[in-house]
């Protein structure tokens, strides 16, 4: 009877992207390329990616530089809004500026999101069928990093909300049998220069 398997789950929020979100600009392409070499040599067997540009761009400049790791479109993997949270969940003094400022997003990324969330759960997580351990890298958006490094932590479902990812930063998960999940490391910018580690972040929040 087969076993269970560790799983590796590499997170990668794109690279940095135009105003408009329809490409990477040329710091997003460098960032792209950069994160694909650190990866070259690593057991990854799958990367997936969302079906928005700036993902679907990066994941490819991510793939030129891997061996053969084939690349597949994923919705779950997509940008949207994982879980709305009611207002007594949040913490009172700020409640108010979370609930407004979930407000400002379209209407399909907070109806659609929470069904997508749970499916990115069921795809992305957990060990794996088999006896051999599974790498697999997702190029996602800042929430879906959130909310999965919140589900590996067993925090409150509102907690993806405060989670903040560079631009081509790599986050690790590890799914072990019979042990809580371990994220091994979190927004880590290593592979990249100083200049080129901050996108994606408030300007207040670069330190």
């Amino acid at each position: 009877m087969a076993g269970t398997a560790d799983r590796y789950l590499y997170l990668a929020r794109h690279g940095e992207a135009s105003p408009d979100e329809s490409r990477l600009t040329d710091n997003g392409r460098r960032q792209a390329v950069l994160l694909g070499q650190r990866l070259r040599g690593s057991p990854l067997k799958a990367v997936h990616h969302g079906p928005l540009p700036r993902a679907e761009q990066t994941a490819q400049l991510v793939c030129d530089q891997l061996d053969g790791v084939p690349l597949q479109v994923s919705e779950p993997a997509g940008d949207y809004i994982p879980y709305l949270p009611q207002r007594g969940e949040l913490p009172p003094e700020s409640a108010d500026a979370m609930l407004a400022r979930l407000s400002e997003f379209p209407a399909e990324e907070r109806e659609q999101g929470p069904e997508l969330a749970q499916a990115a759960l069921a795809q992305f997580t957990g060990p794996v069928d088999g006896d051999e351990p599974r790498h697999e890298l997702i190029v996602t958006h800042n929430f879906l990093i959130g909310w999965l490094v919140r589900a590996a932590l067993d925090a409150p479902k509102w907690r993806w909300m405060g989670l903040l990812h560079a631009n081509a930063a790599l986050t690790v998960i590890r799914y072990a049998p019979g042990r809580p999940a371990s994220v091994l490391f979190y927004n880590d910018t290593g592979h990249l220069p100083t200049e080129l580690r901050w996108t994606g972040f408030p300007p207040d929040l670069c330190v």
